[in-house]
């Protein structure tokens, strides 16, 4: 399916390097913009998205939205108020994560109250909002209710804001996100929330044993079959925890804070750092033989968040797993996506059904349904004189 067969469209902030914007596009969605603020992961959506049939019209944006004039945005796109689909985004989460110091609003990286001035301006059908699992602590329920009586005085109703996890849409980590989806009410009173299918969640070993063995056996050492079965048997015990960015203020990549680690270490995988790609690897035995296992190329951590495998991203090694790290899993995306979709197909064939209601050819309508008795025979008549001349 190309772009000009998807009904509905969407603009995207906070963007990142992909992850919400692969899992709409794959619920059919036609991105209009994709706006980022981090050099990088502009670069990444740009090398992805430009140029790309699948993704015609869709523009990145390389925008700070503390700086933007929303109204200006909305004319550049060619948008009226009310004409989008939908407004995504996943919003800083630094000021709600456990992580730091949980100042939420009082926290400048909050990004929500920028968040509801764009949809006051651009007045899109649905909203959908991710964040981390933090959001939904007792001590943000003040916040959380300041947020849905802004959307309620726009004209927005809840549809549906709570955790899900990762794992429960074929994602091989356990990754909880709080998700907010809000509908005008013609489009939220068809909106169904569908719980998850999957019966068995993906481990480590499903997602990831192809390219590790690729990576071992091309290491040319002469125990690489045995060590790539060492690691297999780990990594079958479960899903991996929870990928952690890091800040750009804070040393290299790696896997996670201290627990993380101890996780991965358990799956067979060494959480220090993160591997260089096979044709930048120099030493084999840093990157799979050390004796903490073998540390997650860039490619096989976005593997574990559910991305693609044609999926690239841009910057050198710390840069690209950050932005990996940070990212929201597609197939969550997908999933939230298509609930709202179909919400919105329902509105949009409720209302073409009760507008052709509405519409009804004049051949069905007699003469006499708008003339009576008298008026109807004079009429008649003066319609037969006009015929004879």
């Amino acid at each position: 399916m190309t772009s000009t067969e998807r009904q509905f469209t969407s603009i995207e902030i906070c963007a990142g390097a992909g992850g919400q914007a692969v899992g709409l596009h794959n619920a059919k969605f036609k991105h209009l913009a994709l706006l980022e603020i981090d050099e990088h992961a502009v670069a990444t959506l740009e090398r992805n998205v430009t140029g790309n049939p699948q993704w015609s019209g869709c523009k990145v944006l390389h925008k700070d939205l503390t700086k933007i004039d929303l109204h200006e945005l909305r004319l550049q796109l060619g948008l009226e108020r009310g004409n989008l689909s939908l407004l995504a985004g996943g919003v800083p989460c630094p000021p709600f994560s456990v992580a730091g110091k949980q100042l939420g609003e009082d926290d400048d990286r909050d990004l929500f109250p920028k968040m509801l001035e764009m949809v006051d301006e651009f007045d899109p059908k649905a909203v959908m909002i991710e964040n981390v699992r933090g959001l939904m602590d007792a001590k943000f329920e003040k916040y959380r209710n300041w947020i849905l009586g802004e959307l309620d005085s726009m004209g927005y109703k809840k549809c549906f804001w709570g955790l899900l996890e990762a794992k429960d849409y074929g994602v091989p980590q356990l990754r909880p996100r709080s998700i907010l989806v809000a509908m005008k009410p013609e489009g939220a009173k068809h909106f169904r929330w569908v719980e998850p299918e999957l019966k068995k969640p993906k481990t480590v070993a499903d997602a990831l044993w192809r390219t590790m063995r690729k990576r071992f056996q091309e290491s040319g050492h002469p125990g690489w079959e045995s060590a790539y079965k060492e690691w297999f048997k780990d990594a079958k015990k479960g899903v991996a925890p929870t990928l952690v960015g890091g800040s750009k203020k804070h040393g290299g990549a790696d896997l996670g804070p201290t627990r993380a680690k101890k996780a991965w270490a358990n799956l067979g995988v060494c959480g220090l750092g993160v591997a260089n790609d096979p044709e930048e690897m120099t030493d084999p035995g840093r990157d799979l033989f050390a004796k903490n296992g073998p540390k997650l190329t860039v490619a096989q951590a976005a593997i574990i968040q559910g991305f693609p495998q044609n999926w690239h991203f841009e910057g050198k090694k710390t840069a690209a797993y950050r932005q990996v790290g940070n990212a929201f899993p597609p197939p969550v995306a997908e999933a939230v996506g298509r609930m709202i979709s179909a919400a919105l197909k329902a509105e949009k064939e409720e209302r073409e059904a009760a507008r052709s209601e509405d519409i009804q050819p004049v051949t069905e309508l007699p003469v006499q349904s708008a003339l009576f008795g008298a008026e109807a025979a004079d009429f008649s008549d003066d319609l037969q004189s006009a015929v004879a001349g």
